[in-house]
């Protein structure tokens, strides 16, 4: 998930260089709401498995 983010976010500042300031916006939300979905994927994973007594790493 944080490989699309990363991509979105390349795209977004090539888009930019290049001018396409709605495509760059609209990139870089995308990126963003992906990122904030990666990360509460991750905490509720990372909690998942601290209450089944799995191992944490």
């Amino acid at each position: 998930m944080f490989g699309w983010t990363l991509l979105f976010f390349i795209f977004a500042i090539i888009a930019g260089v290049f001018g396409f300031s709605g495509v760059a916006g609209s990139l870089a939300e995308m990126a963003q709401v992906l990122f904030f979905i990666s990360i509460a994927l991750l905490v509720i994973s990372a909690a998942v498995r601290a209450f089944r007594g799995g191992n944490v790493s």
